[in-house]
């Protein structure tokens, strides 16, 4: 009964909220164009920005590295170098009803969305515009748990300041759509207890979290955090990839070696034309630095492109090694996901993000549902479960000598025992969760998904069915291949800051600490170059 007041509760203000702001949604429109009027300037004119020079270049316009680099604007010149195009004329991003469309309309270097399958034969995506996978995602907003900052050995008050930096730009509180409440009865009554309510924090229980959509359904993406530095100094190359990060190398003074400039070539273009951009000199001596925010993918990608790397992979390819670090490219994980399907035949019907989610058996499963479309006029229903903190650990290599195309990742899914165990336990709760609800209407009892499973059949349906949530990280792991200020080990002047250096996938989900890492390591890396004057 109280858990029913509770949402009782959340529904009337949700309502309440959104009949206030629907009076004024006429302003919509106008406050879009106003809004993009503020943003940095943007272009994709390669021969207008090479040559140039920043003290800063930051590769990759995610999560983090939008947050990095409105950041660093505050009191520095930013170079913000995007593979992908801009989000802000793109309904298939900003509109809520038109969710999932762009991971099925993929090409080979220019669509939003850039599908891989790694090489345990899973499907998996990742963006490829300003705004990086918060411009595909379900908008889904939850931060780390407390025991995960003290795991990364964060500073507590400001990882507190930077989330609610990141939330103040872009974070909204969700509206409760028809499904999402069936969802929401449906986790509550399979015993996933207790109710949270609203909250922002990662708590056992069901509950309702931030999201990026507005109350007009409208997405905002980390693009929008751009605003929010000084324009001023921020200039945004689109449609441009970077190849390769160049270094000083000095070895006969015994001194690492030392980034100052960034190769790229456009993204639709030749590999073979490239271009450059350098960092700023002081008194003849490079201080600024370049950062990779590249994500899980790219960023240890471009460091071994780049000559940092296992030796024996580099030399495969002929790359001339910087700095031999056998690391690169090491504890990648994903976290594996069982799905099952509500209806039995896709149809259409609006796209739905998750609200809701369930969080349970020591915060070792999270669970959600979500109705995303598999053509342009025929969608699914499924629920679906996570493993959050999966023990299989996988290996990242290069495919070939193209940033433009996915280097080679096997994740081994479900290899150790304990992530098997959590996978037949996440198919019990989804299917308790499921029978609770829509077994018998949508599907009839005798459906075989939903059927009870021996231990060994459990497992071969694990291993047959397994797939992604979405949330791999690794390859530049700290302590690993950068240190605790996030320096990459073994040369100068080349940072990483983005899901690459995350040990395990944090909270719910890790778009939010990862924005909220942007913010975070901007502000260390500001205290620290003006520490350094004084």
């Amino acid at each position: 009964m109280e858990f029913q007041q509770t949402k009782l509760r959340f529904l009337t203000t949700t309502l309440l909220s959104f009949i206030y702001l629907c009076s004024s949604s006429t302003k919509s429109t106008s406050c879009d164009k106003e809004f993009e009027a503020q943003l940095p300037y943007m272009t994709s004119n390669v021969t207008e920005i090479k040559g140039k020079s920043f003290d800063y270049i930051i590769i990759g316009g995610g999560a983090s590295g939008c947050a990095l680099a409105a950041t660093l604007s505050e009191k520095f010149s930013v170079l913000l170098i995007e593979r992908g195009g801009s989000p802000y004329k793109d309904p298939t991003i900003l509109e809520r009803t038109k969710f999932g469309l762009p991971l099925i309309q993929t090409n080979k270097f220019t669509s939003v969305a850039q599908v891989f399958k790694s090489a345990d034969g899973i499907v998996n995506y990742r963006g490829r515009v300003l705004g990086g996978s918060t411009a595909i995602n379900s908008g889904f907003y939850s931060r780390a748990s407390c025991e995960f900052v003290k795991k990364m050995n964060w500073d507590e008050n400001l990882v507190k300041q930077a989330y609610e930096w990141v939330e103040s730009k872009l974070v909204f509180p969700p509206f409760l759509s028809p499904w999402q409440s069936i969802v929401l009865d449906g986790l509550l009554e399979a015993g996933v207890l207790p109710f949270n309510g609203y909250t922002l924090e990662h708590v056992q229980g069901t509950k309702l979290s931030g999201t990026l959509f507005d109350v007009f359904g409208k997405r905002h993406t980390s693009a929008d955090l751009l605003v929010a530095g000084n324009v001023n100094n921020i200039v945004v190359l689109l449609n441009a990839t970077a190849s390769k990060i160049m270094f000083h190398k000095n070895v006969k003074a015994g001194k690492k070696p030392r980034a100052y400039g960034v190769k790229f070539i456009k993204s639709e273009g030749s590999t073979k034309e490239t271009y450059k951009v350098y960092l700023k000199k002081d008194n003849s001596s490079t201080k600024g630095e370049v950062i990779l925010s590249a994500g899980a993918l790219s960023s240890p990608q471009l460091l071994m492109l780049s000559g940092i790397g296992p030796k024996n992979v580099l030399q495969k390819f002929n790359i001339p090694i910087i700095s031999n670090i056998e690391q690169v490219g090491f504890k990648m994980q994903d976290n594996p996901s069982i799905s099952l399907l509500v209806d039995t035949k896709p149809k259409w019907r609006v796209p739905d993000t998750p609200q809701v989610t369930g969080i349970t058996d020591n915060y070792t499963v999270i669970i959600e549902s979500i109705i995303v479309p598999v053509t342009h006029n025929l969608s699914r229903v499924s629920i679906a479960g996570k493993v959050a903190n999966p023990k299989s650990q996988g290996m990242l290599e290069l495919n070939n000598d193209d940033p433009r195309e996915n280097p080679l990742v096997k994740f081994n899914y479900l290899t150790e025992k304990e992530d098997m165990d959590a996978c037949i336990r996440i198919r019990e709760l989804v299917g308790r969760v499921s029978m609770s609800r829509w077994v018998g209407v949508y599907l009839g009892e005798e459906h075989n998904e939903y059927r009870k499973l021996g231990e060994e059949e459990s497992r071969e349906y694990c291993r047959k069915n397994v797939g992604t949530f979405y949330h791999y990280h690794g390859g530049c792991v700290v302590g690993l291949v950068v240190d605790e200020g996030y320096k990459v080990k073994g040369v100068k002047g080349l940072r990483v800051v983005d899901g690459s250096t995350l040990v395990e996938s944090p909270g719910t989900n890790p778009m939010a600490t990862l924005m909220m890492l942007g913010r975070y390591q901007g502000l260390k890396i500001i205290e620290n170059r003006i520490g350094s004057l004084l």
